[in-house]
């Protein structure tokens, strides 16, 4: 497929199925109707045919081995799902095996350990995880940055640890919107920690999951900042949007997220906006 055609195609770089029944997704509220329940390729159909969504990427929502290999027999079975980002245990060094068995799935993109649930906000940098990020880098897959602003500095010294690793920071690294209309500090400081990231790593970032750190009573006021933010920093050619289906269901439907993404870079060239709805995605995942 040649890279003009690649760039045309429309991507979702973030989306997530799971089935709670099989017991390993234990951040998720029981009580929480709208999370605790299955979702699977059908329910997300209609709205990637609304949009023109040509393909998506799964990732991981469970911190188990088991979770990746039902994802890559989802991604098996269903057209659209372009890629798969997975989970190891980052403190088993055992586990590796468990990674080059993933890396020899073509669907299979890279890992993401779910930093955000740790509680020692070092753990990255501990000596006892380094071999797995050496094993990423080795393998040549990808490694999914998700976390808190808490995170940002760390973030900044593992990146630059690793230069040849291939990251994308989820979420935008998380800002806290719903903070935000208290005082501009909390913009200023993760402000500041994002164009750290943006200029000192070749990293790229997420457009995705801010609604959801936005809170109750939101509006696209209190995302446009955010969203610009990233934008101005990174650059369309390191910006990729994700839906965060169905989490980003706690704040709004997926249609709703898409337009307003599509209404936060309005202001871009069609180019720019071909690079943050597939063609950055596809690139980074080299998905074709």
């Amino acid at each position: 497929m040649s890279p003009t055609l690649k760039h045309t195609l429309k991507i979702d770089a973030h989306q997530h199925f799971w089935q709670p029944l099989r017991g390993d997704y234990d951040w998720m509220p029981r009580e929480n109707l709208v999370l605790n329940r299955a979702y699977g390729p059908s329910d997300l159909s209609p709205s990637l045919e609304r949009h023109g969504i040509d393909g998506t990427v799964i990732v991981q929502a469970a911190a188990t081995i088991h979770e990746t290999e039902y994802m890559l027999g989802l991604a098996d079975a269903t057209p659209y799902i372009l890629g798969v980002v997975g989970w190891i245990n980052f403190e088993n060094p055992s586990d590796v095996m468990h990674l080059e068995r993933f890396a020899a799935h073509p669907k299979f993109l890279g890992v993401r350990p779910m930093i955000q649930d740790i509680p020692d906000v070092n753990w990255m940098l501990r000596d006892d995880v380094q071999w797995a990020f050496r094993a990423v880098v080795d393998l040549d897959i990808t490694f999914d940055a998700l976390g808190f602003p808490v995170h940002l500095t760390n973030f900044l010294k593992l990146i630059t640890r690793y230069p040849e690793m291939r990251v994308v920071y989820d979420h935008c690294m998380k800002p806290q919107i719903c903070d935000q209309r208290a005082g501009k500090e909390v913009f200023l400081q993760w402000a500041a920690g994002i164009s750290r990231l943006a200029n000192e790593t070749s990293g790229c970032c997420k457009l995705s999951g801010i609604v959801t750190e936005a809170g109750e009573g939101w509006t696209i006021d209190d995302l446009r900042p955010f969203a610009e933010h990233v934008l101005s920093t990174f650059g369309s050619t390191r910006v990729m949007w994700g839906s965060d289906w169905p989490v980003c269901r706690l704040q709004t439907e997926y249609d709703d997220w898409h337009d307003i993404a599509q209404d936060l870079t309005q202001s871009l060239s069609d180019s720019d906006r071909a690079e943050i709805f597939g063609g950055t995605a596809a690139r980074f995942y080299r998905l074709f």
